[in-house]
């Protein structure tokens, strides 16, 4: 069931979110300031490309402070509005049944998107 998923959600836009989300990865890590921002969205765009499966990881050292000044600033600086686009594309799905469950993967790319530093996939 995962891999039928996942090719259908590869088919219909995981790969042009993945490829969206490389691309900004790659500007973000032109200036050394933007390499941690630009290594979490590496992390959102391999989740982006197979998202059934597969799940995000709190790790211990989330609750430190520099996971969570990195947060911060992620969430400030355009964090919200990437959780915000995947939270509203999750609702747009869970108008059909057929689109629950990838309804359900938006929302999780929306958990991840919000906060990414300390998560693991």
């Amino acid at each position: 069931m995962r891999l039928i998923g996942n090719l259908i959600w590869f088919v219909f836009g995981g790969f042009v979110i993945a490829i969206e989300y490389l691309i900004s990865s790659l500007l973000l890590m032109v200036t050394i300031i933007g390499i941690p921002f630009g290594l979490q969205t590496l992390k959102l765009a391999s989740l982006a490309l197979w998202p059934f499966g597969r799940h995000p990881v709190l790790l211990d050292s989330a609750h430190g402070p520099l996971a969570t000044i990195m947060n911060i600033l992620w969430l400030l600086l355009g964090g919200i509005w990437i959780a915000v686009s995947h939270a509203l594309f999750g609702l747009f799905f869970y108008i059909t049944i057929v689109g629950i469950p990838f309804g359900n993967q938006h929302l999780k790319l929306a958990g991840v998107a919000l906060m990414p530093f300390g998560k693991r996939v």
